[in-house]
Formats: C-alpha cells, sequence, structure tokens
C-alpha cells in the first residue's frame, strides 16, 4: 500500500465506490467523505496528498469547501481536483478561480482521471516514490534515467 493518501469527497456513494477502488487498484492509500463536514472532520485527523471534490454536495458544497480550505494555512497547499457534472465554461472558471488545481467533468474516464492524479501529484510533490534522494541538494528521478 501507499503512502500517498487520497481523500475522496462524493456523496454518490457508487461513484466514491467506483473511485476508491480506482485509486487503490493503483496502490493508493484511499480516505472516504460523504459530504464537506466529513471531509473538515477528516482534515483534523490526517493531511491527504490530493482531494477528489465533487462540487455538488450536501450542506457545505465542493466550492465553499475549498474556499474554506484555501483560507487556512496548514490546508491551502492540498491540492484538489474538482470532479463534477457542473461542465460549463463559467464554472469551470469559478472553480479554478475558487483554488482548484484541476477540473474533471462527469462522466469521466477513469484512465483520464488517473492521469490527472499522477500530474498534479507530480507537480505539487505530493508523489515521490519515482525520486530517491542521494544527498540534501540532489534527487536522481528513477523514471527518467
Amino acid at each position: 500500500m501507499s503512502d500517498t493518501h487520497i481523500l475522496v469527497v462524493e456523496d454518490e456513494d457508487p461513484v466514491r465506490e467506483l473511485l476508491a477502488a480506482t485509486l487503490e487498484g493503483e496502490g493508493y492509500a484511499v480516505l472516504e467523505a460523504a459530504s464537506g463536514e466529513d471531509a473538515q472532520s477528516t482534515l483534523g485527523d490526517m493531511t491527504p496528498a490530493l482531494i477528489l471534490l465533487d462540487w455538488m454536495l450536501p450542506g457545505i458544497s465542493g466550492l465553499e469547501f475549498t474556499r474554506w480550505m484555501k483560507r487556512d494555512p496548514a490546508l491551502r497547499d492540498i491540492p484538489i481536483i474538482m470532479l463534477t457534472a457542473r461542465g460549463e465554461e463559467s464554472s469551470k472558471v469559478v472553480g479554478l478561480e475558487a483554488g482548484v488545481d484541476d477540473y474533471v467533468t462527469k462522466p469521466f474516464s477513469t484512465r483520464e482521471l488517473l492521469a490527472r492524479v499522477k500530474a498534479v501529484l507530480r507537480r505539487t510533490g505530493g508523489e515521490v516514490q519515482d525520486l530517491i534522494r542521494v544527498d540534501a541538494g540532489l534527487q536522481i528521478d528513477m523514471t527518467q534515467h
């Protein structure tokens, strides 16, 4: 099992279960939350490397949750991929301006979603298993060499 934890915040059980199974199949450790409030509670216990977040949640919306996170210095650097049925350009812009790192519309391809997860983790340093630290200033990227 990977040390890379991903928090999936999705109120629809079948979608959340599909995401969890897909991510676990790739070796990620998955945390699940069915609401923004559940996700806030989870973040009180641990810090994931990435959050997959639905926009339309009961109670606090994914957009409100993002804004809440980005105001907290301890949480603001956790990358977020918004996963939503809201596919209009205006919704994408609002989500990105609120602080999400990527935006995927439903229905989605699990292959594309996994590629986006890996890309965001690479950019943010959340996935470092392909790097070997030689000393404080030098790293070897094993996928490149």
